[in-house]
């Protein structure tokens, strides 16, 4: 009973009237026992990383459970949760493992050479384009995009993804995936690498064909 009244004096303000905590405030507050804390972190948090679940793995059906893998996985890890460390960065390092370990088990099960589900592809491709055929070329274009980051290795995959897609800093993109920053670079050249050289050979594999 004590934590619990702790955990709504974190939550609320002296004059009584309900404020929005922080993420530390809230993290602190689910510590003391307080479940409604965790439901604002998910509120908070989930569209941003089902967001980036999608650019890393793509839109397939599995993002949803996974991003409530994510979370679970959080609310087990906030016993030994250290209070300095950034929650969002916490939260978003859980996300991209979480990322490589589907990445992982889709490639041992082959499913990367199967075309991916475009039917929720509205996530990554522009609502405002002006026509059905700017939208169609659109979609064209991701498919096949998504089609060449499925051949990249997991490990290439993310750290692509993270550089040169989202625009993280080597820095950055190292803290989620736990790496140094010279070997997220250097994956991140070697999957350019490895696409534009597959881009450069497309052309020459639809004549043979």
């Amino acid at each position: 009973m004590i934590a619990g009244g702790r955990a709504r004096r974190i939550l609320s303000s002296s004059a009584g009237r309900e404020v929005e905590p922080d993420d530390a405030a809230l993290v602190a507050a689910v510590r003391a026992g307080d479940r409604s804390a965790f439901s604002r972190l998910f509120r908070r948090h989930a569209d941003a990383v089902r967001t980036r679940l999608t650019r890393l793995i793509g839109p397939v059906a599995e993002r949803d459970d996974l991003v409530q893998n994510v979370f679970i996985a959080l609310h087990r890890s906030l016993p030994g949760y250290r209070s300095d460390a950034n929650v969002s960065t916490y939260l978003h390092r859980i996300a991209v493992n979480a990322a490589y370990d589907h990445l992982r088990a889709r490639r041992r099960r082959r499913d990367a050479a199967s075309p991916p589900d475009m039917s929720d592809v509205d996530d990554s491709v522009d609502r405002e384009s002006p026509s059905i055929e700017d939208q169609v070329a659109a979609r064209a274009d991701l498919a096949r995009m998504l089609g060449l980051l499925d051949q990249l290795s997991p490990k290439k995959r993310i750290a692509f993804v993270l550089v040169a897609v989202e625009g993280c800093s080597l820095a950055e993109a190292a803290a989620l995936i736990g790496a140094a920053e010279d070997t997220v670079k250097q994956r991140t050249l070697h999957a350019r690498r490895e696409i534009l050289a597959r881009l450069a050979a497309a052309p020459a594999a639809g004549e043979a064909s």
